[in-house]
């Protein structure tokens, strides 16, 4: 049973406590819970508050709170609604940031969470409101937006329209969607989506639908009826071009003291240290205004800053187009950011446990069991194993291929092509890997990156081009060598010239010298051996080494580590020389002759190893025009917004992906790289972002599992060809999958009242591939110049452009769904008991017994399964093992 917080208003006893939305509503100065069937019903003269919580894959869960006014909203609910967002935001332990929405001009973010489409209301807002029948209501709306959809009702008049924007005329028995001339191909489809909506919304699924193209008279019945509708066709007057320069807003900085007052700080550069924790500022950037709240301000401090910025928006006579945000220290947003110098680029260790143990006890406070938040777990690759590989070492414009036994024995000095093709959906697929040693010369760095772009583009199938550094490798990359050793130095002629010009010693690893070697990995597949410097400061208690001398070896046992890492231990120097016996050595029982090996005792790490938390990816689309380079992020996003027009970056901080499209500007591989390279020098953007990521290439058409596990995929999208409008019309007017109003599979609205997270939901890694046990490694080629000719990905007999062959996108698709609903029978088997909520909890007083305890909720039955988790059993499986568990966290059934 929670614990009742009696200063907290009772609709907030329970908010943030699970992942998704929560909307609330004022009616007669109360805030009322919004019914699932009432959620996207924003009525113009009510107030909203609407709470998005989202629980990383590990770190601490991600607050938005927005309160949204309605045009017609009194002046006593918009106060009450900012009084409310801050009472939550305290509720929550100050761990959120909050927007102030006003109606037609939300933020990117709020109208992410209503996808397709917002369409406000006129009226108010009623919690007892009954079914209204009569004459159906002709509407005319304008939707503008190409990631998401302002949508505005308009007059009913011929004079509305415009030549820039795209309409939508909704009649009782036909939608017309009408495209302005000068509107781009992606507005046009995102009013497709608005279409879909109100057709299975309004209409019930039941009515036609007609596409008007502005300056076509002839030829269609649909065009006439749509003309005659607004009293016969007449032509639209064309607005004069604009000839107002946008003029960069001149930027202020207030401290705002405990009578409201705004103090204007007088510098034209701002830092992080003008900020003071125990002070709120409000940040002036004309049309966008920021708050921020120092950590240690008060309840009263922060409503007082709050309302002294909203009496500035009004006195000012400032734009319903000003956006206001409200951030709490330790959560700026990167625009807010950018507005000062040298802001740091990562997250202090400090705030972020804060944060942590603030949520924690916020959940143990309102009754929830939380010992702790999880930490870190290891990234599952998801890519067959079963695959071919070849490997060759860069030597300026020459390439080497190794013989199979130096597969996997990389030098620091050097740099490698690694090509490695494997079962995929229907067909080989091919990812092209240059790895770059951290010790390379530029020019072998710059000829690897020309060789994969070389063998990539001249390969028929589209493969995947990644380039990686070493000490930055991806999961997939150590998962596909599986046992990796890297050695110091080199064997490339770039690398021993810079030896002998500079007289340096050559590091190269040989037997006869001495040889440290970190150990790391997560499995006897997937395990390294890393040489690091001979000496003693070196070593670090979180992790296991290997010493090898002439005349012995060494292994050395971290006090921090692992059972799994000594196992990981003893299979490596298997691995390095299965003939000597070496000598296990503990840390704080070191003989002295161990330490004489490494030059004399020294400090090292002692501490346990924090990996700093890893936040869900991030989808941005990357617009260049006219030699101009902009970053707009997609919020909430989905395999939909993966428009075939853009060029699009998926930042998963360990690893981006550049995703190309078939109709987008960007033509080959090399210049998609280019634009990851760009991105990651966006200092603002790249929170903690090393330059030396790696960066992979992905073609529309060919996206390879690994790619696909961070979207709920739909491989049958693949069939259908043309532009993005041509293809929302095909799904339009074909109606041929089961989909929910904007052409997604899953279900965005769920039972209990609230909207699910649209962040992405990764399936479990493996879950696609086949396990098909040992690797087959390919014969050496004879010369370096067939690569191309005698590569496995050439030689394929699946040589067909996917997005026009239906028969391998069928087949891929009914393997998946016969691998999901087998996978489901073993946890949704129908023939067990079923049991009620109550019994199976944890801490149940009446428990059941008998029962299998670390599948508790598939005993529940489907309907209490719905009610408790938001959604079908089905679905609920088809998440990644992580999300699964922290859903049965909150439900205290793990």
């Amino acid at each position: 049973m929670p614990i009742i917080n009696k200063d907290l208003d009772p609709a907030f006893q329970t908010a943030g406590a699970n992942p998704g939305l929560e909307v609330w509503c004022i009616e007669n100065q109360q805030l009322v819970p919004v019914s699932e069937s009432d959620l996207r019903k924003f009525y113009t003269g009510s107030a909203y508050i609407v709470l998005n919580a989202v629980f990383p894959k590990n770190g601490p869960p991600h607050y938005d709170i927005h309160y949204w006014l309605g045009n017609d909203t009194k002046k006593v609910d918009s106060s009450l609604a900012s009084d409310k967002a801050l009472e939550l935001d305290a509720a929550l332990g100050s761990c959120s940031v909050q927007y102030r929405e006003i109606q037609g001009q939300e933020s990117q973010k709020f109208l992410s969470y209503f996808k397709p489409c917002l369409i406000p209301i006129e009226g108010v807002f009623t919690s007892k409101q009954g079914n209204l029948n009569g004459e159906y209501q002709v509407s005319l709306y304008t939707c503008k937006g190409d990631y998401v959809v302002h949508v505005k009702e308009v007059p009913f008049l011929r004079s509305s329209l415009n030549h820039e924007d795209v309409f939508i005329l909704d009649t009782a028995l036909k939608i017309f969607l009408f495209s302005g001339c000068n509107s781009t191909i992606q507005e046009r489809a995102k009013g497709l989506e608005v279409v879909q909506y109100i057709k299975d919304n309004k209409h019930g699924g039941k009515c036609e639908v007609a596409t008007i193209e502005d300056g076509k008279f002839v030829g269609d019945s649909d065009v006439g009826e749509f003309w005659s509708l607004f009293g016969g066709y007449a032509p639209i007057p064309r607005d004069p071009p604009s000839s107002q320069e946008s003029v960069a807003p001149i930027v202020k900085l207030f401290w705002i003291n405990l009578q409201g007052k705004l103090c204007p700080i007088g510098s034209n550069t701002f830092s992080k240290e003008m900020l003071e924790s125990d002070k709120c500022y409000m940040l002036d950037c004309d049309n966008e205004i920021f708050v921020w709240m120092g950590r240690q301000t008060l309840l009263t401090e922060r409503r007082t800053a709050i309302k002294a910025t909203e009496d500035f928006v009004r006195n000012e006579g400032r734009s319903d187009k000003t956006h206001t945000t409200f951030l709490s220290e330790g959560l700026e947003s990167t625009n807010f950011r950018s507005h000062f110098t040298n802001w740091p680029k990562t997250v202090e260790t400090r705030l972020y446990e804060e944060g942590r143990e603030k949520v924690a006890a916020i959940f143990k406070h309102q009754g929830y069991d939380v010992k702790e938040l999880p930490d870190e777990v290891d990234d599952e690759p998801s890519i067959d194993h079963s695959g071919t590989i070849k490997v060759w070492r860069v030597d300026g414009d020459e390439l080497s291929l190794l013989p199979v036994t130096e597969h996997t024995r990389l030098y620091s000095g050097d740099c490698y092509v690694v090509q490695y093709t494997f079962p995929g959906n229907g067909r080989d697929e091919t990812l092209f890997y240059a790895w770059l040693g951290s010790r390379c010369e530029m020019e072998d760095k710059t000829a690897a990156i020309s060789h994969i772009n070389t063998m990539a583009d001249s390969s028929r199938n589209n493969p995947v081009m990644a380039q990686i550094h070493e000490g930055k490798e991806p999961a997939q990359f150590f998962s596909i060598l599986q046992r990796l050793i890297i050695f110091k130095g080199g064997n490339s002629s770039g690398y021993k010239k810079r030896i002998e010009e500079n007289g340096t010693v050559d590091e190269t690893h040989n037997e006869n010298l001495v040889a440290l070697f970190r150990v790391q990995g997560t499995s006897p597949d997937n395990m390294q051996a890393i040489q690091v410097n001979q000496v003693s400061s070196s070593l670090n208690s979180s992790y296991c080494y290997i010493v090898q001398t002439e005349a012995a070896m060494y292994t050395w046992i971290g006090s921090l580590s692992s059972a799994r890492d000594h196992t990981l231990l003893d299979r490596m120097v298997e691995l390095l020389n299965p003939t000597q016996l070496p000598v296990s050595v503990r840390e704080g029982n070191e003989p002295d002759i161990f330490w004489d090996v490494l030059g004399g005792k020294a400090e090292y790490p002692k501490e346990k190893e924090i990996q700093g938390f890893i936040d869900d990816p991030h989808l941005f689309a990357l617009k260049i025009t006219k030699g101009d380079f902009k970053v707009k992020e997609i919020y909430n996003y989905t395999q939909d917004d993966l428009i075939t027009e853009d060029v699009l970056l998926l930042d998963c901080q360990r690893e981006i992906y550049i995703w190309v499209g078939l109709h987008s500007v960007v033509k080959s591989k090399q210049e998609a790289l280019n634009l990851g390279l760009k991105f990651l020098e966006m200092d603002v953007l790249v929170e903690g972002l090393s330059l030396e990521v790696p960066i992979y290439v992905v073609m529309e058409g060919y996206e390879p599992p690994f790619f696909t596990r961070f979207f709920l995929w739909d491989h049958s999208k693949a069939n259908i060809i043309g532009n993005s409008f041509e293809r929302k019309l095909a799904i339009l007017k074909g109606n041929s999958r089961d989909s929910t109003p904007n052409g997604h599979k899953s279900g965005s609205i769920i039972s209990n009242g609230r909207r699910r997270s649209s962040s992405p939901l990764p399936r479990s890694a493996g879950s696609d591939y086949r396990q098909l046990g040992n690797r087959r490694f390919s014969s050496p080629t004879p010369a370096a110049k067939k690569l191309l000719e005698e590569s496995p990905a050439n030689n394929s007999a699946e040589q067909t452009n996917p997005l026009s062959d239906s028969s391998a996108t069928e087949l891929s698709s009914s393997n998946e769904t016969a691998s999901l609903t087998e996978k489901d029978k073993n946890v949704d088997d129908e023939s067990l008991s079923i049991y009620p909520y109550e019994q199976l909890r944890v801490v149940s007083p009446n428990p059941v017994t008998g029962i299998n305890l670390t599948k508790r909720e598939a005993y529940l039955s489907h309907e209490e399964f719905h009610e408790k988790f938001g959604m079908p059993k089905s679905a609920f499986y088809k998440l990644p093992r992580w999300k699964q568990n922290k859903l049965k966290m909150s439900l205290d059934l793990f």
